[in-house]
């Protein structure tokens, strides 16, 4: 009897399956990403053509930045005394916001003066990397493309989906953080 027993029990052991993962519905790629990127990277090549285009309208010696706009002081400041801002340092400025055609969206008066403790709020990308490279004083103009001012949403309000802007902006004080 325990022989049996056994052999039962062997078989049972020998004929249970563990229990297998279920399947997903449904496979997802990464198609639609990768649709989303070729999108991206037409607009991107759009703008950039367009931007080219009025930069070699107008007599200013732009810079292209690595982070993707370009810009040209106003004013520069060439005291090496003062210095461009750091991580927390309190930025007091004002800028405008126009669209390539260079009407007006957004004046100095409309946006007012504003502070920013800087990479410590939210700012769009182009302008949170064009205040680092200012100084105290210094007026520059820089031309967003739409990835580096409001992106697909735009500002919901007058800056559309996609939209590439030109900001004229000055630097009127910077705050050192004293934890820096």
């Amino acid at each position: 009897m325990n022989k049996l027993l056994i052999l039962a029990i062997v078989l049972l052991a020998i004929n249970c399956k563990t229990p297998e993962a279920r399947r997903p519905v449904s496979v997802k790629t990464g198609s639609f990403i990768d649709a989303s990127v070729e999108r991206n990277k037409r607009l991107f090549a759009q703008e950039q053509v367009f931007i080219e285009k009025i930069m070699k309208k107008q007599d200013n010696n732009y810079i292209t930045s690595e982070n993707g706009f370009w810009y040209y002081y106003n004013n520069k400041i060439e005291i090496d005394t003062l210095n461009t801002p750091l991580f927390g340092d309190i930025i007091n400025y004002n800028y405008n916001v126009k669209a390539l055609n260079g009407s007006l969206i957004y004046s100095k008066e409309d946006i007012k003066t504003r502070t920013y403790a800087m990479d410590k709020e939210e700012l769009f990308t182009g302008l949170r990397e064009g205040l680092k490279l200012m100084k105290t004083g210094e007026t520059a103009t820089f031309i967003f493309p739409s990835q580096k001012a409001y992106g697909y949403y735009g500002d919901e309000n007058k800056i559309g989906s996609n939209t590439p802007i030109i900001c004229e902006v000055t630097v009127n004080s910077i705050t050192q953080n004293q934890t820096n």
